[in-house]
């Protein structure tokens, strides 16, 4: 027997394309990458006309057939429509071209029929646009699933920075969140004998680090600021690549965000919970709390439950409920979770309520 047997595979984004004027060089990348000349497009009414008319065109120009499909939730009927529409036309690849649920849709039902899929994204409010899951409704709740990492990204700042703020805003925060994830992933190695990945963990951690020291460059209908947040949630993407999981970015605080999802009457945006999250479980590690919360505010990020249009209540209710989601997923929460008056107290001292 072999004293090493460690394999491992790694599935990358080939292409990258993030800055001014992007979205010009769809037809370009699509041909580097050797792409079908038929595709699906997945947009809603307004990434159809931010975006996906622009994309449309330019591959019709080029010598594609282009089907677009207009979906309005991210769920698991939208999902199998668009598949069997794939199927049907046999159609060669797959683009979502918007925020988070029309690449969530493209992501998922381009994994179905095993067709390449190019992530647009038209906003930066979280990493998925990136990853290799996607997160739909399934029976009136959020899964996330397996799915493509992106074959190619293409991400026009120009499209991004004059996005709402606020979106742009919830991204950073599910950047930063990495920093718990991680945290709570080194724990799972020491209590759990977790498999863990160094690489993904550095990386992901760095890029989280990197967005904090910046955080004042972070400014509404900025190019600059679009740029700085693309290239982290890239990395952040490629850091899962690496783990071959949502690992290094994916904690205590997710499981808190979904919590909110299942409970809240309406949820904030995703990471606008996260970074809530984030604030909390870091109390909980014992790590500068303070730190991440004054990052989150000079982004513009909502650092208490009523700035993020949740009540304490609510709060609270998650923190209890969290360590039920995903419960294979060992974090600071461990798996019987919190009682009502230390969620209360966290809550209460690191100032969310």
């Amino acid at each position: 027997m072999p004293d090493f047997e460690k394999s491992k595979r790694m599935e990358l984004p080939r292409e990258v394309v993030v800055g001014h004027d992007a979205i010009k060089e769809v037809s370009e990348v699509c041909k580097h990458l050797g792409l079908p000349q038929s595709a699906v497009l997945v947009c809603d009414e307004n990434t159809k006309a931010i975006a996906g008319d622009s994309v449309k065109d330019q591959l019709e120009d080029a010598g594609y057939d282009v089907d677009v499909i207009t979906v309005k939730s991210a769920d698991g009927d939208t999902v199998n429509t668009v598949s069997s529409i794939i199927t049907e036309g046999k159609l060669g690849f797959a683009m979502g071209v918007g925020g988070g649920q029309p690449i969530d849709i493209a992501k998922a039902a381009s994994f179905n029929v095993a067709i390449p899929f190019l992530s647009i994204p038209t906003a930066a409010s979280h990493d998925g646009i990136v990853s290799s899951r996607a997160s739909i409704t399934m029976d009136g709740v959020k899964k996330s699933l397996d799915a493509h990492t992106p074959l190619g990204v293409i991400a026009d700042t120009g499209i991004i920075a004059s996005s709402p703020h606020k979106l742009l805003a919830a991204g950073c925060g599910d950047i930063i969140s990495n920093l718990t994830a991680v945290k709570d992933w080194k724990l799972a190695q020491r209590l759990r004998n977790e498999d863990y990945s160094s690489y993904a963990a550095t990386l992901s951690e760095m890029v989280a680090k990197i967005l904090i020291e910046n955080a004042s460059q972070i400014r509404p209908g900025l190019e600059e600021s679009a740029w700085i947040v693309m290239k982290g949630l890239v990395s952040s993407g490629v850091s899962m690549s690496i783990a071959g999981s949502s690992r290094p970015a994916s904690g205590s605080e997710h499981k808190f965000s979904h919590a909110l999802d299942m409970i809240a009457e309406k949820p904030a945006l995703h990471g606008e919970q996260c970074g809530l999250g984030t604030i909390m479980m870091m109390y909980l590690h014992g790590g500068d709390w303070e730190k991440i919360k004054e990052a989150l505010w000079i982004i513009g990020a909502p650092t208490t439950a009523k700035a993020a249009g949740l009540s304490s209540e609510v709060v609270i209710n998650a923190l209890v409920k969290a360590h039920e989601i995903k419960p294979e997923r060992y974090t600071i929460l461990g798996y019987k979770g919190m009682t009502v008056d230390a969620a209360e107290a966290l809550a209460k001292t690191t100032m969310v309520i």
